[in-house]
């Protein structure tokens, strides 16, 4: 851990909140830097709320408005989570370079950034890295450790043993390309989602039924080359040669997913996407989705514990 220093999050909104929370029930003290506002009205009811879901208690927080009022001489690590916007990051993280101490990790939570883009024109490359977290931040163990060609691998190393000591699943993600590892199996498996759809061959509730009842189902017990190692890499290599030359290879994304997005039916948000959402489907479906996660999150802890 880190004896007598701080965790030091830029940003309270969801994702913030959640990871700051992270620190927070490991037992470090935890400084938030949010300006005044509405995200900042909710921002301790929603912290307080998710470091209890963690078994967390008197956590120790501090709210800053600004970067200059954070108390940098006991910081210990730096985790922005602020919007997707590529110059703020940018701005961010210069001010963070004459601010934060010279020996500390500055990450990003960033999804789809590489860490090389952000820290351009720096000098503190060597200390920057990607530390990304999947919402609900606090609920999915798996964080991503990100390099970049500049970052030293020892200050990566050094944060990947930090997030195990918080009860994190780190994984290594030794280039920082785009969609760093876990985003790009997603994000292919998505792509041939949309093109089923697309093409007429499923349903959007087939979709989400075949991959929870399905090969998801099994993911909770085995990732997905274990789940091949058991049925036979030689079953998985007859079934790729017939399989890959017809998935979808599409470029951008599917012609039914942007048609959605221009006509402003983007899901929950908007209360219609591929399915209708009025406020107490949304209330049922959110309550659903977080008791499987807390249920699922128990298996695996279930399984850590036993070693």
């Amino acid at each position: 851990m880190l004896p007598n220093k701080r965790a030091v999050i830029i940003g309270g909104g969801t994702m913030g909140a959640d990871v700051a929370a992270i620190f927070a029930a490991g037992g470090l003290g935890v400084d938030i830097v949010q300006r005044p506002g509405k995200t900042r009205d909710t921002l301790q009811e929603r912290f307080a709320r998710s470091v209890a879901e963690l078994g967390g208690s008197r956590p120790d927080v501090s709210l800053h408005d600004a970067f200059r009022d954070v108390p940098w001489q006991r910081a210990g690590i730096v985790v922005e989570s602020v919007n997707e916007d590529l110059p703020l990051k940018q701005r961010i993280f210069a001010e963070l370079e004459a601010l934060a101490p010279a020996d500390i990790p500055l990450t990003s939570n960033s999804s789809s950034f590489p860490i090389s883009q952000i820290a351009e024109g720096l000098k503190s490359g060597r200390r920057m890295l990607g530390l990304h977290f999947f919402m609900p931040a606090h609920m999915v163990p798996l964080v991503e450790v990100v390099r970049s060609d500049a970052t030293d691998p020892a200050v990566a190393q050094s944060v990947f043993e930090l997030m195990k000591q918080l009860g994190r699943k780190p994984v290594m993600v030794a280039k920082d390309i785009p969609g760093f590892l876990a985003n790009r199996m997603q994000h292919a498996l998505m792509r041939e989602a949309w093109s089923l759809i697309e093409r007429g061959i499923a349903t959007p509730e087939d979709i989400d039924i075949a991959v929870r009842y399905g090969f998801g189902f099994r993911y909770v017990a085995a990732g997905p080359i274990l789940q091949k190692e058991m049925s036979g890499l030689d079953v998985n290599y007859l079934a790729s040669s017939t399989v890959f030359p017809d998935l979808c290879n599409d470029s951008k994304p599917a012609a039914k997913l942007a048609a959605k997005v221009k006509a402003g039916e983007i899901g929950m948000k908007s209360g219609k996407g591929f399915y209708d959402w009025p406020a107490d489907k949304i209330a049922k479906a959110k309550a659903r989705y977080q008791t499987a996660l807390k249920r699922g999150l128990e298996i695996l802890k279930a399984e850590d514990d036993a070693g």
